[in-house]
């Protein structure tokens, strides 16, 4: 990425009032995962002071010698890694408060098919679980850790926090589409009604394909009365979902997979149809323009209709937010600011960013970021039912559980994304 050639000089003030801390100051403290929100919060303001200070010095030296000091860049790049951590850790934290006690001392299910579920994972006991029977094999999860596993999925996967998701019944779902709505017009009090045209209608399908985890546990750890096993299913196959989920929403081919919003056809924005993406070029091919860099980041902001700006976001991976922490607009304000709350998300030019790490990285014709209304934009479509086979025999001693779900995704409104290209055209 090119070096910004925007003065140092005026900049905005911190979201939390806090003193910047001298750059030549000892390390900054990562906060723990089970530490204070309060002071965490406290500390991302401090290591975000501290940033700006130093890239503020990087880019005066960039002004006055026409490069900037490679010690300066080496430091820069630790505290951007430092930014990164204190946000990995308040997210830990938001989950972690989130997340209701493992060790409940009492059984989780009250009723008959709960607890008749709770005994099959705990012993194999198949005692009143015919209605829960899947042909294929297994037993499906009762409702409560059904609703559990989508809760914390949504919680950690980056997608599904900001699309619209829809839970079905069957094998897929046909989204009908208005293309165009039909033609009006104005006319006089005694002036003829003329027949509109009709609108154009599309559908969508969204077919669901298996997604699948496989936990292990130990019969001490199963035998325990403590345990609430619905919660500990839900607790490890959340993380192996997520992140199957989310790189298939971004990448996925739709071949025994949800279709990934990059995998669509791609057209510049000014030639953009409906079953297309549109993109903005940087002008550039792999990186920002030399100078004036955030235009193009609000050209690809305004290249949104109003009607989808409301609701939009920033898609991105670490290392694409890291690079644009150091961007200031014209009048020398930082375009990225950090989260105001431990549950919160940082904003790039006012609106919320997402970091998703199946994102591309700058490279030729790469579109690394992404901006819209994904919840109008990319519908996730979950089919009803989490199924679990137990199998005591594969990895003895341990007992495994095939876990499985089925979900879907596709590209609802070809207009609700856009994507920032770096490209020539």
């Amino acid at each position: 990425m090119t070096e910004p050639t925007n003065p140092a000089g005026a900049q905005n003030s911190a979201s939390l009032e806090t003193k910047a801390l001298p750059v030549e100051n000892k390390a900054l403290p990562t906060p723990e995962p089970g530490g204070d929100a309060v002071s965490a919060m406290e500390e991302l303001a401090r290591a975000f002071e501290t940033f700006k200070a130093e890239n503020d010095a990087r880019l005066a030296d960039i002004q006055k010698k026409g490069a900037a000091d490679p010690l300066s860049e080496d430091k820069l790049d630790r505290l951007n890694a430092a930014l990164d951590r204190h946000k990995s850790a308040l997210d830990a934290m938001a989950l972690k408060a989130a997340r209701p006690a493992l060790e409940t001392g009492t059984p989780a299910f009250d009723d008959e098919y709960g607890a008749a579920f709770s005994a099959y994972v705990r012993h194999g006991e198949e005692k009143a679980l015919s209605i829960g029977s899947n042909p294929d094999g297994g037993y499906l999860v009762p409702d409560e850790t059904e609703t559990e596993i989508l809760r914390r999925l949504s919680s950690v996967s980056p997608i599904r926090s900001i699309a619209g998701i829809r839970r079905v019944s069957g094998p897929n779902y046909r989204k009908p589409i208005s293309v165009t709505g039909p033609a009006t017009g104005w006319v006089g009090e005694t002036d003829a009604r003329p027949e509109t045209n009709s609108p154009v209608l599309d559908a969508i399908d969204f077919p669901t394909a298996e997604l699948y985890a496989m936990p292990a546990a130990t019969a001490s750890f199963l035998d325990d009365a403590a345990v609430d096993v619905g919660q500990w299913i839900a607790e490890e196959i959340d993380a192996a979902f997520a992140g199957q989920e989310s790189a298939a929403f971004i990448n996925g081919d739709g071949v025994k997979k949800p279709t990934g919003f990059l995998s669509e056809t791609q057209v510049a924005e000014s030639a953009w149809s409906w079953g297309n993406i549109g993109y903005v070029a940087t002008g550039v091919d792999a990186d920002l323009p030399a100078s004036d860099e955030t235009d193009v980041l609000i050209d690809l902001v305004y290249a949104l209709k109003a009607g989808y700006r409301q609701n939009a976001h920033w898609v991105m991976n670490r290392r694409t937010q890291a690079a644009l922490r150091k961007l200031k607009d014209a009048d020398g304000n930082y375009i990225w600011q950090p989260a105001l709350a431990p549950n919160g998300r940082a904003t790039l030019l006012g609106f919320e960013l997402v970091e998703a790490e199946d994102m591309p990285d700058f490279g030729s014709d790469e579109t690394p970021i992404a901006f819209g209304d994904f919840r109008r934009g990319y519908l996730i479509v979950d089919r009803q039912g989490v199924n679990v086979i137990r199998d005591p025999f594969t990895a003895k001693p341990y007992v495994l559980f095939y876990t499985t779900k089925r979900v879907g995704g596709g590209v609802a409104d070809f207009d609700a994304i856009k994507l920032l290209r770096l490209s020539v055209s």
